[in-house]
């Protein structure tokens, strides 16, 4: 295997195992939407919760939140209203970007909300620990199940990319034969044109009796 390759496939490799988690503040009466691109029959799982300001308190209803997850075409696949926490979990059933949107109600006087919200998807969202409790199986055992997975990651993208690049190639091939017969029916005008002039100058100077 080419260096390039092994480089290829271990930075795939990473990407497919990357969970997104973060923390961010919204203005009260203001919307923020987070996008992940996610491939068919992914499998990912989300958590929010809106963080408590005052520890040991209740969390004020200004902090209450409203959540929606949907999908390239607009499918629902999670919602919430008036939540401080909540968590979803779905195998995508389109490819493309899936959006999570956080709404804070409006609030006088305006208010900041922080948010922690962790996104995973793909090998990163396997909950391995449960696997390996239910399966009663060796720790090296889960080792290469994760392993495996990620390899038949890498390969499904893999394959989609070939997929990509043969499509490329028949579009190269399909515009290079258009060319080329353009080129040739270009060609046969020409020399038509070229032709007619010829024998219409040679009419014309016989008419004349100049040849």
């Amino acid at each position: 295997m080419s260096k390039s390759n092994l480089l290829m496939i271990t930075t795939l490799g990473l990407f497919l195992t990357i969970a997104e988690s973060m923390r961010f503040d919204l203005q009260s009466g203001h919307t923020k939407c987070i996008s992940e691109d996610i491939k068919n029959s992914a499998i990912t799982v989300g958590k929010y919760n809106a963080v408590n300001p005052n520890e040991g308190y209740p969390l004020p209803d200004t902090h209450k939140l409203n959540v929606r997850v949907t999908s390239p075409y607009g499918n629902n696949y999670h919602h919430g209203d008036q939540v401080d926490s909540g968590n979803f979990a779905f195998t995508a059933a389109e490819a493309g970007d899936y959006t999570t949107c956080f709404t804070a109600p409006d609030h006088k006087p305006e208010t900041t909300v922080a948010i922690e919200f962790e996104w995973k998807t793909g090998v990163a969202a396997k909950d391995w620990s449960k696997i390996a409790k239910k399966e009663q199986v060796e720790v090296m055992e889960i080792e290469l199940k994760k392993l495996l997975d990620t390899v038949t990651s890498i390969n499904e993208e893999m394959f989609h990319l070939r997929v990509r690049e043969e499509e490329m190639q028949e579009l190269n091939q399909s515009t290079n034969s258009k060319m080329a017969g353009l080129s040739f029916l270009s060609l046969v005008v020409c020399l038509s044109v070229a032709g007619l002039q010829l024998w219409h100058l040679k009419s014309h100077f016989e008419r004349k009796k100049l040849l």
